[in-house]
């Protein structure tokens, strides 16, 4: 067994007893982890230049650990409760993605295999080597990294993905047609259950659960739901494969990466079928007859819970059931996205923690907001190599902090809610469009607003409306205040032009924070608007809900 110790003081070998940090002691970044968080929120750089890290997940003493694609599991210790890993060990091999700590034991997958360790309570390295649970999984050279997750009776769910686009021949390419996929998605495109203490399993040991999955790393359990939620990635390439009937554009723009939940037996559409976001529909495939307008037979597959934007690459998504965060996100789900790389000519997009809201029934409300943005260190990009971070691990920990680890330069954040203190503002999407700092309203429509709607107000086209000169923005202002209390559902007529992304309520600002918001976007956007809104008017219109 490799292992690398880094210690803040040379010559200790072991740490018995972890320091249970408070917020007030924590070496909180001044420049907030070069990320942007939404007010009330800070980052602590837990750990930097790491290597390229995949998944994470903490103890319950908060002890930290993440893979990293290739040389094993890095274990993280804060002693000192700066919030600062002083404590750092490498040990086992093989890479691979997940990782999770799961009754007493440390589970991990490599590409083929799940293994686990044995955790002594006070150490924070296991000793011996790994027992295998599972071994022998498909390997092969697309979407071969195994993601898994337990349930309430203590299951082990692995996913084994699609080494293959739309299981077209040739794969990616122009006129690819597919082929019959029944063999396949026989080992392939689903989820496999295990129990967790039996050694030595195969695949054909296990129970197949699901299929019809292009590929799948995003899973948690919902504990109210008491199921299983995936973000499954979508296809690529529909211009490569159909020129005549696929732009540039949609290459682009399409299809969607979906949330479902996940049912026994059931079949998410892969290969058959792609989500179209934009026309809010499930479409066939061009490998399999479709023409970017021929939909799939209704009711056969499930229409998504949530659609992201295309290519974003949903990667680890952990439920937040603490009570650090403010009430709107308890019981919601966190969900970091590695970023696109196949967007072009348009820029790159995607690298961003999301914040999924969920109600009491544990189901999702049907919409997101960027929780943590700016990782891409710059408004665009071309490629993924441009970008400064890349979100691919997320974990909450036991005192309610949400941590996410990077690929790029193998840095760890621990993000915790202080309340009432100076936050990072969003960043601009262009650099001439920029934010006052003395106008509150400004403010607050760079951090909550200009992410989707942009800086200039320009919007993004078929996800997010242009504000910059918009009737409904100098239009009635009560209809703009019930839009930012209740949400774009139900506030705008079923008539009015639809978008991928729906806006979600920010009923948590206060009567004021509303009033300054609507009336900094008003004069910016559109210089006919009337007269202003009054705190009065929005305390009114609030009491009507």
């Amino acid at each position: 067994m490799k292992r690398l110790i880094f210690l803040a003081t040379l010559g200790i070998a072991a740490v018995a007893a972890v320091a249970e940090p408070t917020r007030s002691q924590l070496a909180l970044d001044p420049k907030g982890g070069d990320i942007h968080l939404p007010p009330g929120f800070r980052a602590v750089v837990v750990a930097d230049n790491l290597g390229s890290l995949r998944f994470m997940t903490v103890g319950p003493t908060g002890d930290v650990y993440v893979k990293t694609r290739t040389e094993g599991i890095i274990a993280l210790r804060d002693t000192d409760g700066d919030g600062r890993a002083d404590v750092k060990e490498t040990f086992g091999s093989g890479g691979g993605t997940g990782i999770a700590v799961h009754d007493g034991w440390l589970y991990h997958s490599t590409d083929s295999s799940v293994l686990r360790y044995k955790l002594t309570p006070g150490e924070l390295v296991p000793k011996g080597e790994p027992e295998t649970v599972v071994s022998g999984l498909p390997d092969e050279r697309q979407h071969n990294a195994k993601s898994f997750a337990f349930d309430d009776q203590g299951r082990l769910y692995v996913e084994v993905g699609s080494p293959s686009n739309s299981y077209g021949d040739p794969d990616r390419a122009f006129g690819a047609k597919g082929n019959d996929p029944t063999e396949f998605l026989k080992t392939h495109g689903g989820f496999w259950r295990f129990d967790p203490n039996r050694l030595g399993q195969q695949q054909a040991d296990g129970y197949h659960y699901s299929t019809g999955q292009r590929h799948v790393l995003s899973i948690a359990w919902n504990p109210i739901a008491r199921g299983f939620f995936v973000v499954m990635q979508g296809r690529d390439q529909l211009n490569t494969v159909d020129p005549a009937h696929y732009t540039e554009d949609d290459n682009a723009e399409l299809p969607a990466e979906e949330m479902h939940l996940l049912r026994e037996g059931g079949s998410l559409g892969w290969p058959f079928t792609y989500w179209d976001p934009l026309k809010r529909a499930r479409m066939i495939a061009p490998e399999f007859g479709g023409d970017n307008s021929k939909k799939a037979e209704l009711g056969k597959y499930p229409e998504p819970l949530v659609a992201f934007p295309a290519h974003w690459s949903p990667l680890q998504m952990a439920f937040y059931s603490r009570t650090q965060f403010p009430e709107k996100y308890r019981g919601g789900a966190f969900l970091a996205f590695h970023g696109s790389w196949n967007r072009a000519p348009k820029p790159q997009k995607g690298y961003k923690v999301i914040f999924v809201p969920f109600d009491g029934q544990g189901m999702p409300r049907g919409t997101y907001e960027i929780f943590a943005d700016g990782f891409a260190g710059a408004p665009e990009i071309a490629s993924p190599n441009d970008a400064r971070f890349r979100p691919t691990g997320l974990a909450v920990g036991p005192d309610g902090s949400l941590y996410v680890a990077d690929s790029q330069k193998g840095r760890v954040w621990r993000i915790v809610y202080v309340g009432d203190q100076p936050a990072t503002a969003a960043p601009a999407t262009k650099p001439q469009a920029t934010v006052r700092r003395d106008d509150p309203g400004a403010r607050l429509y760079g951090q909550l607003c200009a992410t989707c709607h942009m800086a200039d107000g320009g919007g993004v086209a078929g996800m997010q409306p242009a504000l910059k000169g918009s009737r409904v923005i100098s239009g009635d202002p009560a209809t703009l205040v019930r839009l930012l209390l209740r949400g774009s559902v139900g506030v705008l007529p079923k008539s009015a032009e639809s978008y991928a992304n729906t806006m979600p309520p920010f009923a948590q600002l206060s009567d004021s924070e509303i009033a300054s918001l609507l009336n900094y976007a008003r004069r910016r956007f559109g210089p006919a608007a009337g007269t202003a809104v009054t705190p009065a008017q929005v305390a009114s219109l609030r009491a009507q809900r």
